[in-house]
């Protein structure tokens, strides 16, 4: 493994240089915490939700090993949604405690920030491999078609488009994903890999909202991803599929007294160009 240093490199000061005081403190102080909704997602379906920001919310292995597919917008914009490739590089390519989620361009802030993560101490296995995974993309049912010439229409990609319709969104705004629960990594010839689920009964992985947020979820058809889904081995995965639970909390107000949600990017957005003014604006 390369020692080489990391492309962006944390400043003091700089939004890349995360408060632990004060994400620390909200994930320890459990008391000071309420919960104000709990959903049950059924194995592969989605659901969408909304978290007001300065609220907490969980993604909850409530029946033991299951993967998801999550996906994250601005509640009053939904140009402005989580970026994954972005986030690989200020971050990490698989996310943990004190990592945040970065939304797209102009916007460019965090959206959420995970404050806990029970499976934090899963590290790197032998095989390389690393849990909550930002390299690859929802499963969805345009490849499947492709290499197997059926359709199945519980792919995350269908299971997230059916989670925000009723938001008024489309499988246009259905975007790269954090695979959470995953383990996944390169292999020697620099191709992707995933592996059964670590997790267990009562895991979690647990985001504060920087900005209102909708969030969405899949329970991902391959389950756990314990049984071969393609290839010449291939099984149907049905009987390692399992719900998740979603837990939201509103926090005590004086846990954030010094919080404030953040600004968008403060480059104004010029590109180097210089639009000439239309005739009638110059008076002409």
């Amino acid at each position: 493994m390369s020692n080489y240093p990391a492309a962006y490199q944390v400043t003091k000061g700089s939004v890349l240089n995360v408060d632990k005081d004060f994400y620390g403190k909200i994930a320890a102080d459990q008391g000071r915490r309420t919960l104000v909704d709990a959903i049950v997602i059924p194995i592969r379906s989605g659901k969408a939700w909304t978290v007001p920001a300065g609220h907490v919310f969980r993604i909850v292995a409530i029946d033991g090993p299951q993967v998801a597919d999550f996906n994250m917008w601005n509640l009053h914009n939904p140009r402005e949604r989580m970026w994954a490739s972005r986030t690989r590089q200020l971050q990490q390519a698989h996310v943990s405690t004190f990592d945040r989620i970065w939304s797209t361009l102009p916007y460019l802030r965090p959206m959420v920030t995970i404050t806990d993560d029970s499976l934090a101490d899963y590290g790197i296995d032998e095989d390389g491999g690393r849990v909550h995974d930002l390299l690859g993309t929802r499963c969805d049912p345009y490849v499947n078609r492709m290499l197997t010439g059926e359709d199945f229409h519980f792919h995350c990609h269908s299971n997230l488009t059916r989670a925000v319709a009723p938001y008024g969104l489309t499988e246009f705004d259905v975007h790269d994903v954090l695979n959470v629960f995953q383990v996944t990594g390169l292999n020697d010839d620099d191709q992707y890999f995933m592996k059964a689920c670590p997790a267990k009964q009562g895991d979690y992985l647990e985001f504060f909202a920087e900005i209102d947020l909708l969030c969405a979820l899949s329970t991902c058809p391959g389950g756990d991803l314990s049984l071969p889904m393609w290839g010449p081995d291939a099984q149907d995965p049905l009987e390692v599929c399992r719900p998740l639970g979603v837990e939201i909390y509103k926090l005590d107000p004086a846990l954030l007294e010094q919080w404030r949600s953040p600004e968008v990017a403060a480059y104004k957005g010029g590109h180097g160009m210089t639009l000439e003014q239309p005739h009638w604006y110059r008076g002409e």
